[in-house]
């Protein structure tokens, strides 16, 4: 039997709650106030796709491990399929301009464009369009 499961969080430690919710509420997204208070926010990217900015002080309390500094070290690059490469470039424009810094060179590949940012925690969010019609089916 394989294994389905419908929603996904991604839990990501931030040291300014209030900082990390304005570099995204500048770029479009919305949070669920429902799963929002002044150690967690609950950030939705779709339908069934969250991101949880939790405070480091509260996000220890899920590992015993280090938390990682996304400043120096790569711990994850969190992928956004957008619908356009407009829509790429209008959210990293938008990222850079809340705070956000580029994190790599943009990349054509003709089937897939893509632009990354670093949020202001130094986590990577990749933005990609990818024209799933145009890549062989090999």
């Amino acid at each position: 039997m394989a294994v389905n499961m419908d929603k996904i969080f991604v839990n990501v430690p931030v040291k300014d709650l209030k900082k990390s919710m304005a570099l995204f509420t500048a770029m479009g997204f919305e949070f669920n106030a429902q799963f929002t208070d002044e150690k967690a926010a609950c950030l939705v990217i779709g339908e069934h796709i969250f991101a949880m900015l939790l405070v480091e002080d509260f996000f220890k309390a899920y590992t015993k491990k280090e938390i990682a500094d996304a400043t120096r070290s790569t711990e994850a690059i969190l992928g956004l399929a957008a619908d356009s490469r407009a829509q790429v470039d209008e959210l990293v424009d938008k990222a850079l301009a809340a705070g956000g810094t580029i994190s790599t060179d943009p990349y054509d590949h003709g089937f897939m464009y893509g632009r990354s940012f670093e949020d202001i925690d130094g986590h990577i969010w990749e933005v990609f369009y990818m024209d799933a019609s145009a890549v062989n089916p090999e």
